[in-house]
């Protein structure tokens, strides 16, 4: 049997929209159980969600706390979140966290890798395009709030309309151009432009539908893409 490697953003508002979606959490620990006895392989990158921008608020609210320390923040929640992960999926998972460039350079004898923020000035959304390109995976895939990507923000504009397929070059134009910390897009613009500079395809769903994740994974879904 072909071995898959996949690498997935695993948006923190997913597991933690006010506090931990242990729900949600145990029936995602049950759909990658039942993938890695297959022989898949997965590199899981986990964002910070409501606690990072709890701490991000409330620092904003008591000092006029700098950009990189608002990243600090939100990057040591990511890595509450990704232990968090790793020690439900306990000995499937490398023991070691992935928070730092090259710091893993394979999967070893270990099904499932985790990681978190890296550094300021970007999102785990960055981290993961990141890594898929440095372990030469050519498709990442980032579950978070929306199902698609849209012309606006579908929270607050009613008429947003779904993006079902698009060119990097076209996404670039309706997003932010710079980083800041707790943007809440799609994908974030330092992981766009990488990705468009790897040529590589990202696909955008609701990380809750996990049936529609598996067709993902099987390739039998390809609609939410760039």
């Amino acid at each position: 049997m072909e071995e898959k490697k996949f690498v997935i953003a695993l948006g923190g508002s997913t597991i933690c929209p006010e506090k931990i979606n242990s729900d949600y959490l145990g029936r995602f620990f049950r759909f990658i159980k039942k993938e890695i006895k297959k022989g898949d392989k997965f590199i899981i990158v986990v964002g910070g969600g409501y606690i990072a921008r709890n701490y991000q608020t409330a620092s904003l609210e008591i000092s006029q706390i700098s950009k990189k320390e608002r990243d600090w923040l939100g990057i040591h929640a990511t890595k509450l979140n990704a232990y968090l992960l790793k020690a439900v999926f306990d000995k499937e998972a490398c023991p070691t966290i992935f928070d730092k460039r090259f710091k893993i350079k394979d999967f070893g004898k270990y099904s499932i890798i985790v990681g978190s923020g890296w550094e300021p000035g970007n999102s785990t959304d960055y981290v993961a395009v990141r890594i898929a390109s440095d372990f030469k995976i050519k498709r990442v895939i980032i579950l978070g709030k929306p199902d698609h990507v849209y012309t606006s923000d579908f929270e607050k504009d009613k008429n947003a309309k779904p993006i079902e397929k698009m060119t990097w070059r076209d996404y670039l134009k309706i997003i932010p151009s710079s980083w800041s910390p707790g943007l809440s897009i799609p994908i974030d613009p330092i992981a766009a432009r990488l990705a468009k500079k790897e040529n590589m395809e990202v696909v955008v769903a609701n990380g809750k539908d996990l049936n529609n994740l598996k067709m993902i994974l099987e390739k039998k879904n390809l609609r939410e893409r760039l």
